[in-house]
């Protein structure tokens, strides 16, 4: 009877620890099996992506403001 119990008590213990691995790396789990799903899919063309055009520009939302103040125009932010 003893090693039926353990062996119900390692089962649990094993089934209580997935889920909590799955309800905390929810996010990273989520992305990485979309990621699989995707390489696994034989009609994905990754050529079709808009984000990974070629002719995509490499500032999506410029900024057309021209800033008249010429001391704010002059700091720099530098980030190290």
């Amino acid at each position: 009877m003893g090693a039926v119990t353990l062996a119900v008590l390692g089962v649990v213990g094993l089934v209580l620890g997935w889920i909590s691995i799955e309800i905390a790396c929810k996010p990273c789990l989520k992305r990485g099996r979309e990621a699989i799903d995707r390489n696994l899919n034989p009609d994905y063309d990754p050529d079709d992506d808009d984000t990974n055009s070629i002719n995509a520009p490499l500032n999506p939302n410029p900024s057309t403001t021209v800033d008249s103040d010429p001391v704010s125009a002059s700091i720099a932010i530098k980030a190290v």
